[in-house]
């Protein structure tokens, strides 16, 4: 378990920034922009939260739990030649959470009308959060992937994030009374 007794430390105050394996890390690094935007995900499914019904609230809390240990994964580099399982000593996001997801979107799908036309990030204010923090889960997914080009990561913490990204519009659109709700985007409309 975590215990802070003090926030501040002093430690980031020559511009790094501690990692899980004891080393230091530039916050301007590919790895903090990814462990930032992940974080800022997780800080706008909280603010979804406070907008959308019950059921759908215990599913993002739960996933607000699953962006801390992608946060955790992130901040704990691979050891050389790591495989990335599963391991009591190294919290990483694991297949069965991407699965969950999975899940999840194919449950919500099966409620909604199929496409049409793309959708503007929209409806009612429930689902405009969800959106918000679907655009800034894609970001922490181009981040994931720029710090992957550096050095390995995790390939099911991408999963994740990936799929994250269409639960939450698969939510939105449920949320949009079933996608009836959804503002359709209408191409070249003010031509």
């Amino acid at each position: 378990m975590v215990k802070l007794n003090k926030i501040y430390t002093r430690t980031g105050d020559d511009g790094t920034t501690g990692l899980v394996d004891g080393s230091r890390c530039p916050k301007h690094s590919a790895r903090i922009a990814a462990i930032g935007s992940v974080d800022e995900a997780n800080s706008a499914i909280g603010l979804a939260i406070v907008a959308v019904g019950s059921e759908a609230a215990s599913d993002l809390t739960r996933i607000q739990n699953d962006l801390f240990d992608c946060g955790a994964d992130l901040a704990t580099p691979a050891e050389d030649g790591e495989d990335f399982g599963p391991s009591e000593m190294t919290l990483r996001i694991v297949p069965a959470q991407v699965e969950w997801l999975e899940s999840a979107i194919d449950a919500l799908n099966e409620t909604l009308e199929p496409l049409t036309s793309f959708i503007l990030p929209g409806g009612g204010e429930a689902a405009a959060r969800i959106h918000l923090a679907r655009a800034i889960v894609r970001r922490a997914e181009r981040d994931m992937v720029a710090l992957h080009r550096e050095e390995p990561i995790n390939p099911a913490a991408l999963q994740y994030v990936n799929r994250l990204s269409d639960y939450l519009f698969t939510l939105a659109r449920a949320i949009n009374a079933g996608g009836s709700g959804d503002v359709l985007w209408v191409p070249g409309a003010n031509r």
